[in-house]
């Protein structure tokens, strides 16, 4: 697939309803909804966790090219590390709150709830855990390199810059959209669904 077919995928799926969902239609829809957020957050730690190796990976290979001045990039490498290891953190975290299948409806309902929750807290802190580690790591790698090489083209360094910032704005608008169209509104369809089940 490319990024065409990606997009086009996305934009096919339904968006939650929020407040305004039906009922029966909330019930009938549940299990299969939970499942699908519960995969789609397994592939993303898998592909972020395995991007992070590869990163790390790849500024050791720079560092093991500059020598033992290139100390730095150590840094750097400890940055992605620790963002790869909150995507690690997440899968223990899931593997130890997953419900049995005949768990009760109500006890599902609130580890969903709770689940929606923690991942708009994560995705509205983007800049805080991700991306500004992730921009320093950029920063101490390309300053090494540039230190290092004296007859480093600086209009390519500072052109990759600004493609880092414009990359993780964009990262940082995308990410709040998704709460916005689609944490959000999913969390008002629990809350009502377990307000309907609570209702004497």
């Amino acid at each position: 697939m490319n990024w065409n077919d990606y997009e086009a995928v996305w934009k096919r799926q339904e968006l939650p309803r929020g407040a305004d969902a039906d009922l029966a239609e909330l019930r009938q829809t549940f299990e299969t909804k939970s499942r699908k957020m519960a995969k789609s957050l397994l592939l993303r730690d898998v592909l972020e966790a395995s991007a992070g190796v590869f990163v790390t990976l790849a500024a050791a290979r720079i560092w093991w090219r500059l020598g033992a001045t290139g100390w730095p990039i150590a840094m750097a490498m400890a940055l992605t590390m620790g963002v790869t290891a909150i995507f690690l953190r997440e899968r223990v975290r899931a593997h130890r709150l997953r419900l049995s299948a005949d768990a009760p409806l109500l006890a599902k309902l609130d580890a969903d709830i709770a689940e929606v929750r923690h991942q708009r807290h994560l995705l509205l802190n983007i800049w805080k855990w991700y991306l500004s580690p992730l921009s320093a790591a950029i920063v101490i790698v390309c300053l090494t390199i540039a230190r290092h090489r004296p007859y480093v083209d600086w209009v390519f360094l500072n052109s990759y810059f600004g493609f880092c910032v414009l990359l993780f704005c964009w990262v940082w608008a995308l990410n709040r959209r998704v709460v916005h169209k689609q944490l959000d509104p999913r969390l008002a369809e629990l809350e009502k669904l377990r307000s309907d089940l609570l209702a004497p």
